[in-house]
């Protein structure tokens, strides 16, 4: 049973949904319904997640164990937050934990991101620019990640090949910000819509990885093209 407090709050979040059902389009009302009933956005307010996507996170690293305390990450397409917060977490970059090394977690996003302690956030910063790049390599310590994360995706057009074309692009351009920030051995999540130019980033990934895998966490909707790679075993002799 949630604490009262966590109760009135999910109780108020939910009536202010059910107040923007007036007036929505039908297709607007389905999402804001399928909020209200879906049991991540429940508990996204019960641990005081920015949004349900943290746990996507947590389960691939609850199985994977990408994310260990000293660890440096990079959290590409941050906003709001959700997986920075679970990286703050792992890598115990608040210190919180002063018995364990203490990690590094910077965002970037195009979007304001709001503050976050124990991350540094790159808001209105886009990460395909090299000024951006530069920035990492002075915040990073040691100017390396350990981890790049990216559950970044375009503004859907409505069409579903275009999207899937776009969002493939910036999966493939991850693979340019680690070379030149990723540690050897380091690892990579990244989420795509699948789709037929799909095998074109797996293959990609692949010649610079010593493993890849495609994942579908339970978090991710089942109706939904979503899916994530994981990269492991970044090789070092790409550079």
């Amino acid at each position: 049973m949630w604490p009262f407090s966590l109760q009135r709050r999910y109780l108020h979040s939910s009536l202010c949904l059910m107040k923007k059902l007036k007036g929505k389009t039908s297709a607007e009302q389905r999402w804001l319904q399928r909020q209200l009933k879906d049991p991540y956005v429940k508990a996204s307010h019960a641990q005081n997640f920015r949004c349900r996507s943290a746990f996507k996170l947590l389960e691939i690293d609850d199985k994977f164990r990408l994310l260990q305390p000293g660890y440096s990450v990079v959290d590409c397409g941050a906003a709001p937050g959700a997986w920075s917060q679970v990286a703050v977490q792992r890598v115990n970059s608040t210190g919180t934990d002063p018995e364990l090394s203490r990690g590094a977690v910077v965002g970037i996003d195009l979007l304001h991101v709001p503050p976050l302690d124990g991350a540094h956030f790159l808001s209105s910063h886009d990460v395909t620019d090299p000024a951006t790049h530069t920035k990492l390599l002075e915040l990073l310590p040691h100017g390396r990640a350990h981890v790049l994360l990216s559950d970044m995706a375009p503004n859907a057009s409505g069409f579903r090949e275009m999207d899937h074309e776009k969002l493939i692009t910036m999966c493939l351009s991850l693979i340019d910000l680690a070379e030149k920030i990723l540690r050897p051995q380091g690892s990579l999540v990244c989420k795509y819509w699948d789709g037929i130019l799909t095998h074109k980033l797996q293959d990609k990934l692949s010649s610079v990885f010593g493993s890849v895998r495609t994942l579908k966490p339970d978090a991710s909707r089942k109706d939904s093209a979503e899916r994530y790679f994981l990269a492991r075993m970044y090789r070092e002799s790409v550079r």
